[in-house]
């Protein structure tokens, strides 16, 4: 399980909102310097991002608690964001010019299978986002007030 530290925001039944300091690996990292992404963390203002969870414990507005995703959940969904729409773009593309088609129609259908692939992965997501969420897995401590994380929407 991928878990993460986090303040809770509010608490509403069994789900609680929960806001989780961004981590980032760059420093460490010795690609960085031809990395995009280590420019885009440092243009982002925010440090922390609100996420949604299941909590079964009790907690209270404050309190510092673990939030964790299923592991195999975040591998297959980057495997699938990642590897479907390039596999979808090139069978476009093939089909295309098994079709006889000329180029510009092969772009189109490249483009035209990316863009269901894209579209099949917005479902998906939305079908997941309600199996699949983050759970609270653990209270740790009553918020002392020198660990508090600044939440600033």
């Amino acid at each position: 399980m991928i878990e993460e530290r986090g303040q809770v925001l509010a608490v509403a039944g069994d789900r609680v909102r929960v806001a989780v300091e961004r981590h980032s690996t760059c420093g460490s990292c010795k690609a960085r310097a031809a990395c995009g992404q280590g420019m885009m963390q440092a243009l982002r203002r925010e440090r922390c991002h609100e996420v949604e969870a299941r909590c079964s414990l009790p907690v209270q507005v404050g309190d510092l608690v673990v939030v964790g995703v299923a592991e195999e959940l975040a591998v297959r969904s980057a495997l699938l964001v990642y590897v479907l729409p390039l596999l979808a773009l090139l069978a476009g593309a093939l089909l295309a010019d098994a079709l006889g088609l000329n180029e510009g129609w092969s772009i189109l259908a490249a483009l035209g299978g990316f863009a269901l692939a894209v579209a099949g992965l917005y479902l998906y997501n939305r079908r997941l986002a309600v199996t699949c969420e983050p759970v609270v897995v653990l209270r740790v401590e009553p918020l002392l007030a020198s660990t508090a994380v600044r939440w600033q929407p």
